[in-house]
C-alpha cells in the first residue's frame, strides 16, 4: 500500500482473467502479509534498521525497473524531487518506521486492522484538501470504522478503560494518517510517470531512514537469517515487486480496482498472524476488525445513491 498515492492514466488494454486475478492475489498477499514480516523483523533489528534496509534495496529494485522500462529520473533540480521526496518521507520513511515501532509492543493483525482505516482518513483529508466532498454514506462508513476502531481501545470485556499497549496502537493509526496524506497530497503532486515518481519516492525514503537509523542506533552485525530473509521480503515483495505489479494495476485497470483489492490484505494479515505467529483473535480484535472493514466498505460503495 506504500505508494498507492500515484495516479495513472486507465489502458485501453486492462488486465482481465488469469492477469488481474494473480495480479489481485499477489498484491493481497504480499502487502497482508508485509505486517507479519515485520513483527519478526523487530525482534532481530531495531525498527529504524528494518526500515532503512527495507528501503535501501526497495530504491535500488525501483530504479532499476525504472531505467529498464526506459524511464529516466528528472534533473536534480527539478521541483519534482521535492514533492516525491516529501511523499517518500510522508508515505513510507515515516509510517514503516511507526508501524515497526508499535509491533515491538502490539501484534501484526492488530496493526493491520488499525492501519485498515486509512481509506477513511483519506475520505476526510480529501474533503478539505480536495474537490471531493463529503457525503452520507462516506461520513457513515467513517462514524462505523471510528466506532471499531474505538472498540479495540478498549478491555477485552469491553468495559470502559483502555488497554495497556494503547500508546502503540495510536502510533499505528499516525501511520495510517501518513498513508492517507500520501494519497491526498500526491494528486497536488507535478504530473510525471508513475514509475519515476515511485523511484523518487524511495530514493528519498531510503536516503532519510538510512541517516536516521545511523543516528539513532548503531549499525547492525551479525544480523540472523532469519532477519535478511524478512527484510528480502519486505524490501523485493511488499515494497519493490508489488508497486510495480501495483502500477501496472493502476495503469492497466484504474483505481477502482485497486480499491477493491485493498480491503483484502487487512484479512490475510490477520490470517497469517493466527496461523504463523500465534497471534491471539478474541471476540475484541474480531468485532473490531468487522466494524473498521464494514466503514470502508460503507464509504466506498458507490452504488448506494446517498
Amino acid at each position: 500500500m506504500e505508494t498507492e498515492s500515484i495516479s495513472r492514466v486507465q489502458s485501453s488494454n486492462p488486465l482481465t482473467g488469469l492477469g488481474l486475478g494473480s495480479a489481485a492475489i499477489f498484491l493481497i498477499i504480499v502487502w497482508g502479509t508485509a505486517f507479519n514480516m515485520v513483527d519478526v523483523g523487530v525482534r532481530y533489528l531495531t525498527p529504524a534498521w528494518l526500515v532503512a534496509l527495507r528501503l535501501i534495496f526497495a530504491a535500488i529494485l525501483m530504479v532499476t525497473y525504472a531505467v529498464f522500462a526506459g524511464h529516466k529520473l528528472p534533473p536534480i533540480r527539478d521541483k519534482r524531487w521535492i514533492w516525491y521526496i516529501v511523499l517518500g518521507f510522508i508515505g513510507m520513511a515515516l509510517p514503516f518506521y511507526l508501524i515497526s515501532w508499535a509491533q515491538v509492543n502490539i501484534e501484526s493483525g492488530t496493526s493491520a486492522i488499525l492501519v485498515g482505516v486509512m481509506p477513511l482518513m483519506t475520505i476526510f483529508l480529501a474533503h478539505y484538501l480536495t474537490t471531493e466532498k463529503l457525503s452520507v454514506r462516506k461520513v457513515s462508513g467513517f462514524l462505523i470504522g471510528l466506532i471499531g476502531t474505538t472498540v479495540l481501545f478498549l478491555p477485552e470485556d469491553l468495559s470502559f478503560g483502555l488497554i495497556e499497549r494503547w500508546e502503540a496502537q495510536i502510533i499505528a493509526l499516525v501511520a495510517a494518517f501518513c498513508y492517507a496524506l500520501t494519497t491526498v497530497g500526491a494528486k497536488r503532486a507535478p504530473e510525471t510517470h508513475a514509475a519515476v515518481g515511485a523511484a523518487i519516492m524511495t530514493i528519498g525514503a531510503a536516503a532519510i531512514a538510512t541517516i536516521f537509523a545511523i543516528s539513532v542506533d548503531p549499525i547492525p552485525v551479525d544480523v540472523p537469517a532469519i532477519a535478511w530473509w524478512m527484510i528480502a521480503g519486505l524490501a523485493i515483495g511488499s515494497t519493490g515487486v508489488a508497486t510495480i505489479v501495483y502500477l501496472q494495476v493502476i495503469e492497466r485497470n484504474g483505481p477502482t480496482t485497486l480499491a477493491r483489492i485493498n480491503y483484502f490484505p487487512p484479512f490475510v494479515s490477520v490470517l497469517v498472524g493466527i496461523w504463523w505467529l500465534k497471534e491471539p483473535f478474541t471476540p475484541r480484535i474480531a468485532i473490531a476488525f468487522a466494524l473498521i472493514m464494514l466503514g470502508v466498505w460503507v464509504a466506498r460503495n458507490k452504488r448506494n445513491p446517498v
